[in-house]
């Protein structure tokens, strides 16, 4: 069971509870791109990118191994984002494939698929990692975790999220059984593998190459690694 101590703190959902390389290393001041330039999200970190209505944001698995916890919000009021819990409503489905609207908070479109290389297995359902899911894991100190890394990425670019969304886990495998249990397993992607989007509003995107090292979700060999994104027209 986790310490009332450490769930109770921070008061607030946007502050991150630990820090990380990501608080100082934003691709700008305020997350603007150069268009067509290759960026990395280095291992355990976060990186936050403005797409305008219009532009495609492609994220890249260069490893094939690496999940990218990823989440957009609106450009004009963060308070909108993408929602599973409404773009599964929208999809009568668990998992996107090309051609989707993923739906907001507000139930309008904020991104459409456009390609995936991968098989296309991706996750919905599972809450961005944070430091109680560590704590709950074992760990006595401080983890890197999803959900700090996309406030610190936030932060980064002068924002301040109200809350941690469900995020859109590229590449997580987590197949469902017949009897509704779920298994953490290793992603099916290979090396190169991207996913494209395409904003339907202004919009910031938030990436996080996940720091899950205690179960295969970034490979059998549980050693994350960094993801590329790129944005153009």
């Amino acid at each position: 069971m986790l310490r009332h101590d450490i769930c109770e703190h921070p008061a607030e959902n946007g502050p991150a509870v630990g820090t990380n390389a990501t608080a100082g290393s934003p691709i700008s001041s305020d997350g603007t791109p150069v268009l067509g330039e290759r960026y990395v999200v280095p291992a355990r970190n976060g990186r936050a990118v403005r797409v305008a209505k219009g532009q495609a944001i492609t994220v890249i698995n260069p490893h094939g191994t690496q999940v990218c916890d990823f989440w957009a919000f609106s450009a004009a009021n963060p308070n909108e984002f993408l929602s599973w819990e409404h773009a599964r409503a929208g999809l009568s489905a668990i998992i996107p494939k090309v051609g989707d609207e993923l739906l907001t908070n507000r139930r309008r479109p904020i991104l459409s698929i456009e390609e995936d290389t991968s098989p296309g297995i991706h996750d919905t359902l599972m809450a961005a990692c944070d430091l109680f899911r560590y704590t709950g894991l074992g760990c006595t100190e401080y983890h890197d975790n999803c959900a700090d890394n996309m406030r610190l990425a936030m932060a980064a670019i002068g924002m301040t999220p109200a809350e941690v969304p469900q995020p859109f886990n590229l590449w997580m495998n987590i197949p469902v059984a017949a009897d509704w249990s779920v298994q953490w397993l290793a992603p099916v992607s290979k090396p190169g593998d991207r996913v494209v989007m395409r904003a339907r509003m202004d919009l910031v995107a938030v990436m996080s190459a996940c720091p899950q090292d205690l179960l295969p979700i970034n490979g059998n060999d549980m050693a994350p690694v960094e993801i590329q994104f790129e944005v153009n027209d």
